[in-house]
């Protein structure tokens, strides 16, 4: 129902060429000009500068219009920003409603007749809706000044540290038994070579070491409620069998376990023992007992680490707990995992022990690893030639299709130091060569001119099976020479399967608890690629690191210092508005079905057992309209989005 005379101004967007190379803006401005209760129509070259927003602010002011139509581009891109514009003129915002004529007409319409008539069409709609909209006023809440982030690697420690440093309390939540991701792994860095431990472990040191960063380690982050500024948090903690208070990190447990299992940090290649810390550095330097793997949990007896610790440390009556987290902010830094090469066979990994992925070839190479950083055979022999094979699990349409960034660069890394510590001869078998970063193309050029070998073309596969004498005992790369035209055999003594990077275990399962989606890769989306790239839609949820993506890990951080830099400018603000355009139910048709909460991606709607109704709390709500949908009993409404308005916007792009 219209509740005062509408005087609508209509504000059609040239946006550069974007818009007016298609559409005929001027004739949309006069076509606006003749529509019922429309008292203004222009046309200007940029709606979303300064001076296109002072046009409406003006027209507002001097002309009493108190309904405002913007012809230009998405919603997404500037709705607030015309919403702004309103509101600075003293108009409620809400009395706004924008028409998409570039992503919804001039991108995607040949003619520009037809473009142009679109364009009326929905700018005829929008003009009816708007007639119809209501004065919202949006909700304010006090913001918690705490932040959680979830996950431990580089990209979680940066957030963390940024943070922190700011004066503000971090909770650092990591599932396994300390930090460093898999970073803590590498050995050496490109294209500078400088030592990964180097780089890592002082900040690994100062997140330990942190006043305002509590470290929750072998804890997973289980639950989350609430909504932007208020979040209630559940972390699951597993019990360490060993009082981080009493340990000392002596390393006496560990030797006198007698207990051995397989090492997950150096990837399968060590053993380590039932009570362990991951690496030596490990922060924090306290040890777990692996309950799967422990004699006592086993059998009921051994208890050889408890008889030798002089700190009475062990404690075999821990139990999990869990606990509650208040925070304003959510950070997720989950980063990634490698492509497992067993499932492309031909590659031969699994079934020839010289064939390493990265990141094995990684804890081979590393001083700290299951070889003290001696390259060598299964045999002990020092390999003659080695082949580096590019894109295992990328650019492949029968694994992961997109490109992983990373492995062009650390598979030359590799090259060089196999040249480096053994003179071996190195094959680089490669699709493309993709060196974009700073200094990525010089180290190129120098691991060429260290005598490695490129050969372009796809690998068919790895076999043992030998023709000639000089493939006896050889492992035989099968590939492709696109630049020749050859097919070759190239017989090397092992293979390095440079795999790429995919989505982390457990990936859908936090982008369900927090409320944000995934591409068809799996990596988190965020609010959008180059406007908002740390951003979620879900108010207060940002992303770090390769959560969202391949990484490399100056990028890394910088969407770490981005992402916490975004949490930061939220819960500085100590309130913030929540988005008027919600859901709302009716008490009286509400049936008390509750289709709608089990709908609620958002868990926005809860079941009030002592009304028999669901309530919708306003300060989750997205306003996506699923429970509206879903409703039998039509209780459902979302403010801005009613039936009128719908029906009005529909009926006039019609017309």
């Amino acid at each position: 129902m219209i509740r005062e005379i509408p005087r609508v101004g209509v504000y059609v967007c040239h946006c550069g060429a974007n818009i007016a190379a298609k559409v005929d803006v001027e004739e949309v401005a006069r076509f606006a000009s003749k529509l019922d209760f429309v008292e203004s129509a222009r046309d200007y070259k940029f709606m979303c500068s300064d001076p296109g927003q002072q046009l409406v602010v003006d027209d507002i002011r001097e002309k009493g219009l108190n309904r405002i139509v913007v012809a230009s581009c998405s919603p997404r891109m500037h709705e607030k920003t015309f919403r702004k514009a309103c509101q600075k003129a003293g108009l409620n915002p809400y009395y706004f409603q924008m028409a998409c004529i570039r992503e919804h007409d001039a991108w995607v319409t040949e003619d520009p007749g037809e473009a142009t008539d679109k364009a009326k069409e929905l700018v005829q709609g929008a003009v009816s809706r708007v007639l119809h909209h209501e004065s919202l006023v949006p909700r304010t809440v006090d913001i918690n000044p705490n932040v959680l982030v979830i996950g431990g690697g580089i990209a979680g420690m940066q957030a963390a540290l940024t943070i922190a440093d700011a004066g503000k309390t971090v909770y650092l939540v990591e599932r396994e038994p300390c930090i460093g991701g898999n970073m803590a792994k590498f050995d050496k860095t490109f294209p500078t070579l400088d030592c990964a431990a180097c780089i890592l472990t002082p900040k690994m040191v100062a997140v330990g070491q942190h006043e305002n960063i509590e470290l929750l380690t072998y804890s997973e982050v289980v639950d989350v409620e609430g909504f932007v500024g208020n979040f209630k948090a559940t972390v699951r903690k597993k019990p360490r069998y060993v009082d981080m208070d009493k340990c000392t990190g002596c390393g006496v447990c560990n030797e006198k376990c007698p207990a051995k299992a397989i090492s997950e940090f150096d990837q399968g290649l060590s053993k380590r023992k039932a009570i362990y810390s991951p690496f030596p550095q490990a922060v924090p330097n306290t040890p777990v007992i692996d309950r799967d793997m422990c004699i006592y949990f086993k059998k009921g007896k051994c208890r050889a680490c408890e008889k030798f610790c002089e700190a009475d440390a062990i404690d075999f009556d821990q139990q999990e707990e869990k606990i509650t987290l208040d925070v304003g902010a959510i950070i997720v830094a989950t980063g990634f995992k490698p492509f497992d090469p067993s499932v492309a066979e031909r590659y031969g990994y699994g079934k020839y022990p010289e064939v390493y992925t990265s990141l094995e070839f990684e804890r081979v190479n590393n001083a700290t690893g299951p070889t003290e950083g001696q390259i060598r055979l299964k045999d002990g022999r020092v390999p003659e030639t080695m082949a580096i094979i590019h894109c295992v699990g990328s650019r492949d349409k029968n694994h992961n299709a997109y490109c992983s960034r990373v492995c062009c660069m650390y598979s030359m890394k590799y090259a060089h130091l196999i040249r480096e510590k053994t003179g071996a001869n190195v094959y680089e078998f490669y699709i493309d060569i993709r060196s974009p970063g700073k200094g990525y193309e010089e180290f190129y050029n120098r691991v060429q001119s260290e005598g490695v070998q490129f050969i372009r073309g796809n690998v068919a596969g790895v076999t043992d099976k030998a023709i000639g004498e000089d493939e006896k005992g050889k492992l035989i790369v099968l590939a492709e020479d696109s630049l020749s035209g050859r097919f070759l055999r190239v017989p090397v003594d092992a293979v390095v399967l440079s795999v790429g990077l995919e989505a982390a275990e457990g990936a859908e399962a936090v982008a369900r608890m927090v409320g944000i989606s995934q591409d068809q890769d799996g990596w988190f989306n965020e609010l959008h690629p180059k406007l908002a790239p740390q951003a979620t839609p879900s108010d207060g949820i940002f992303l770090a690191g390769c959560c969202q993506g391949p990484k490399d890990i100056p990028d890394t951080v910088s969407t770490a210092n981005g992402a916490a830099a975004e949490a930061l400018s939220l819960i500085m603000r100590e309130k913030v508005e929540v988005e008027a355009a919600v859901s709302s139910i009716d008490a009286e048709r509400c049936m008390g079905c509750r289709q709608c909460e089990t709908i609620c991606m958002f868990d926005a709607i809860e079941y009030d057992s002592a009304l028999n109704v669901c309530v919708v709390n306003e300060a989750i709500c997205k306003g996506c309209g699923l429970c509206a949908s879903t409703c039998p009993n039509k209780a459902i409404g979302v403010r801005h989005f009613g039936n009128e308005q719908i029906l009005s916007e529909m009926e006039g792009v019609m017309l």
